[in-house]
């Protein structure tokens, strides 16, 4: 493995935990309505677990308020059934048509909790971050050891990865702040 190929699959793997921690982040539900907030509901459709956002519309056309327009108007009371159970804390109506999912005020003990969690979160995205550092400067050592770089190739690599390091944590610490100020000011 070379230096290059090194510091590719670094960056790939950093764009990866970043991309983990939004998807995480997108979960967590403040005071304003969001699809994303359904993301991880799946649907029994025709004997296969499916994602809600395939067999249905989600929208919001109120701040808090989303709407689920299934593809086919069986589904309404399974959509209604799988939103329940899917520990979201949302209590769906259905009108026979779509089903309406009101979104409650947020507690400000409710809030707390959450922003504990979106915390957490970030925290494990940053440690999976310096881990993918870690493993990529024992890669790099280790090329420099058998004497396939130089010294100074191995030191220009191991900035190279820090510099990769601070910059995806950079960007998880800006996902931290932007939902932070979205949980505290909902």
């Amino acid at each position: 493995m070379s230096i290059q190929q090194i510091q590719a699959d670094s960056k790939d793997r950093m764009h990866k935990a970043v991309e983990h921690v939004q998807s995480e982040l997108a979960k967590v539900r403040t005071g304003r309505a969001t699809p994303a907030l359904l993301d991880s509901i799946k649907i029994d459709y025709y004997g296969s677990m499916t994602p809600l956002k395939q067999v249905a519309t989600v929208s919001a056309p109120e701040p808090r308020l989303l709407v689920v327009q299934p593809y086919e108007k069986r589904l309404i009371a399974d959509i209604e059934k799988a939103i329940l159970q899917g520990d979201l804390g949302l209590n769906p109506n259905n009108d026979g048509n779509v089903v309406r999912i009101p979104i409650p005020e947020l507690s400000d003990e409710r809030r707390q909790d959450l922003l504990r969690l979106v915390k957490k979160y970030c925290e494990e995205g940053r440690v999976s971050i310096r881990n993918v550092r870690r493993d990529a400067n024992e890669n790099v050592k280790k090329l420099e050891k058998d004497h396939e770089v130089s010294e100074d190739n191995s030191h220009d690599a191991q900035d190279e990865i820090q510099k990769l390091t601070d910059k995806y944590i950079k960007q998880i610490d800006e996902l931290l702040t932007h939902k932070e100020n979205e949980l505290l000011n909902e």
